[in-house]
């Protein structure tokens, strides 16, 4: 069986990662790993996750199953953070699984629109997180996709994008970034949001809002306009997060999906068919990411501690933003990068071609993802005048 096998490529962000690590070049930069960063270049586990992980360590009586739900007081917690208090809560609605990560909630979420309707196709913008494709055709969608940026003007294409959905069949379900889209970095207005929402109601798809990056735009709030407005204007609808980003707990495979129904009677069938296709995908959530989250969301304290940290995260992201900008002035770029100032998030395209990517690749040690999307988060005080200067030179 094996012999049939053959080589397949690397993947190309986590293939950037290796070969990062290889180079010698003390001055090396790695713009291409999706994790956030500190200005020393390191993933730092928050304080507040200090704390929570002790409380844990200290007050765990037992490591037996959860459940294929997870934890309720982690998927009660994760529901109020993303919908505040929604009606959609109180009318009993929404049901939510834990997952292993993001991920893990849209592969999820991908077996359970197959079981809904089989051969359906889910519509993602073009461009969108690279894993996203992959994930929905392993879960057996069909997968196509609708404009979402303009290339050469560096900003969105909303109106290409609301006359695609406006083509979307009633049967087929539509992807959309809640905020800090990745990898361009441009999320929709609150007026772009409502005519979406307003195409979603009007054709009827269904609507999946991934949610990986709550609180690292504008904050917790803001972030989560666009998902509460969907869930205002649409009967049903799929929501995906993380705790990734956020809580910083990558490697702990932490995540939620939650689904909404017409009534809370069709939301105990939608949580039957939920749980069904948990139990043959992982069976059981992992349990150790959920119990710091709800930790802290169950503390006053520890919630305050969070938000600080969250927001420093985000503040460093931001002003790498304008520093990055700033710096390639200084260093002589006339093209013009001011749209880097007016995105959201970790992400952005420089808007280089691919022979410039791997010349800063191969000649300084820079390394960017071939489409020239960037993580800001590994720009930093200590190399922006290198890396800016680099690009200088391949311009």
């Amino acid at each position: 069986m094996f012999t049939k096998l053959t080589q397949l490529p690397p993947d190309p962000i986590l293939g950037l990662s290796v070969k990062f690590k290889a180079d010698i070049n003390a001055n090396k930069i790695d713009l291409g790993a999706g994790i956030y960063k500190d200005e020393n270049g390191n993933t730092p586990v928050l304080s507040c996750v200090k704390t929570a992980e002790k409380f844990r360590l200290e007050n765990e009586k037992s490591k037996a199953y959860l459940g294929s739900a997870g934890s309720a007081l982690f998927n009660e917690k994760m529901t109020s953070l993303m919908l505040g208090d929604h009606k959609v809560i109180s009318e009993n609605r929404i049901r939510t699984v834990s997952t292993p990560g993001g991920t893990g909630a849209l592969r999820t979420a991908g077996e359970f629109i197959k079981s809904c309707t089989p051969g359906a196709t889910i519509w993602v913008s073009n461009p969108t997180w690279a894993n996203h494709q992959g994930v929905f055709a392993a879960a057996g969608l069909t997968v196509k996709t609708y404009p979402y940026y303009d290339y050469e003007n560096k900003t969105l294409d909303f109106e290409g994008m609301l006359e695609a959905l406006k083509q979307v069949s009633k049967d087929d379900a539509v992807l959309l970034h809640a905020c800090c889209h990745n990898p361009s970095g441009m999320d929709l207005n609150a007026e772009q949001w409502q005519q979406v929402a307003d195409v979603a109601k009007h054709v009827g798809f269904m609507p999946v809002v991934d949610m990986a990056y709550q609180g690292f735009g504008q904050d917790l709030d803001a972030d989560a306009f666009g998902l509460r407005l969907m869930a205002d204007t649409v009967e049903q609808m799929i929501i995906c997060s993380s705790c990734s980003k956020n809580f910083g707990l990558y490697r702990e495979r932490i995540g939620a999906c939650s689904i909404i129904g017409k009534s809370s009677i069709a939301a105990e069938i939608i949580n039957s068919v939920l749980l069904s296709v948990v139990r043959v995908n992982y069976s059981m959530p992992p349990a150790h990411g959920a119990a710091i989250v709800e930790t802290i969301l169950s503390s006053a304290e520890l919630t305050t501690q969070w938000h600080g940290e969250l927001k420093e995260m985000r503040d460093r992201i931001n002003g790498m933003r304008q520093l990055l900008v700033d710096q390639l002035a200084v260093n002589g770029v006339t093209r013009d990068f001011s749209f880097i100032t007016t995105q959201n998030g970790m992400f952005s395209f420089l808007g280089i071609d691919k022979e410039q990517v791997q010349r800063l690749q191969d000649e300084y040690s820079i390394y960017i993802v071939g489409s020239s999307r960037i993580s800001l988060a590994g720009i930093s005080p200590d190399n922006v005048n290198y890396l800016t200067q680099s690009i200088a030179k391949v311009l």
